[in-house]
């Protein structure tokens, strides 16, 4: 019996994933700016909400550019399995200003509720919020690219983020220019729907990463298609015992393989390298650890 271990599959972050963290946070401080000063000019409070949220968004890019810095870095003594789990720790902390925001965004539309109508001013305010939705359309495509080719959740957090600016900004859009032409308490309204939706994607995020911090094992799918790939190479007899675990956002595999128990030394260390390199190939393992089992032994 032998346990293999993989080698480090420790990489500097590459230009694409600095590129969206610099995105993620001069975009969300430019936008802070720009709703803020429609906040101001236009009275409505489904747009202060909406600018609540992209507060919340600066405050969680600089969280976010630190964890992803933590988790980015090589195994050491304080952590031989890695720093990965850093990250679903900063989504969990992207989560926290969001439920912030949404808490806010709903506190002032029912004041507002209390307080009755007041007049709006719709004409530079509309237009900043159709040029933010655009930029945080432009942002989503190029962060959930970004956290697609490196798995990270801290990354799958802020696009998703990002999209859910592009509805929060459409309703209080939608809230404007209904309180203007319809009902005065169509912009409160409003306000209640951005912090609804907010909620709504922070339920989704906390699900997935306390997924990743509490050891959650891989989807029975994908558990099927490891073994059957390690089933595929010569000299694997079966495959009897597989534990998958999150790791951070990617899993650690341990799976016991049968070999025949009279295989030379050199041969059955060849097939559990060959086991070990096919599960590390898929995206969402991050490491492989392989128990040779002999069967047939005389």
């Amino acid at each position: 019996m032998r346990w293999v271990r993989s080698h480090s599959t420790f990489q500097k972050p590459s230009p694409h994933f600095k590129r969206a963290l610099l995105i993620t946070i001069a975009g969300n401080v430019i936008l802070s700016i720009i709703k803020g000063q429609a906040a101001i000019l236009s009275s409505s409070t489904a747009i202060f909400a909406d600018m609540v949220n992209s507060f919340s968004d600066v405050v969680y890019s600089s969280f976010l550019v630190v964890g992803l810095w933590l988790a980015q870095q090589p195994p050491d003594r304080s952590h031989p399995q890695g720093h990965g789990r850093f990250e679903p720790v900063v989504a969990l902390i992207v989560t926290m200003t969001m439920s912030y925001a949404a808490y806010e965004a709903a506190r002032s539309a029912i004041v507002r509720f209390s307080e009755g109508s007041r007049e709006l001013v719709i004409g530079v305010p509309l237009l900043i919020l159709m040029i933010s939705m655009g930029v945080k359309v432009i942002m989503y495509f190029i962060i959930r690219r970004t956290a697609s080719q490196t798995r990270s959740p801290g990354l799958e957090a802020a696009a998703r983020d990002n999209l859910a600016d592009v509805f929060t900004s459409a309703a209080a859009g939608l809230g404007v220019l209904g309180a203007t032409y319809l009902h005065p308490l169509l912009d409160p309204m409003a306000g209640l729907i951005v912090s609804a939706w907010i909620m709504r994607s922070v339920v989704d995020m906390v699900k997935e990463n306390l997924g990743y911090l509490t050891g959650a094992g891989a989807p029975q799918e994908l558990l099927d298609q490891f073994i059957a790939s390690v089933k595929e190479i010569e000299g694997v007899r079966g495959v009897h015992h597989v534990i998958t675990e999150f790791a951070g956002p990617k899993l650690v595999v341990d799976m016991h393989v049968n070999i025949d128990g009279n295989m030379r030394m050199a041969d059955a260390h060849g097939i559990c390298d060959s086991a070990v390199a096919v599960l590390e190939n898929y995206p969402e393992v991050d490491r492989a650890y392989i128990h040779m089992e002999p069967v047939g032994h005389h």
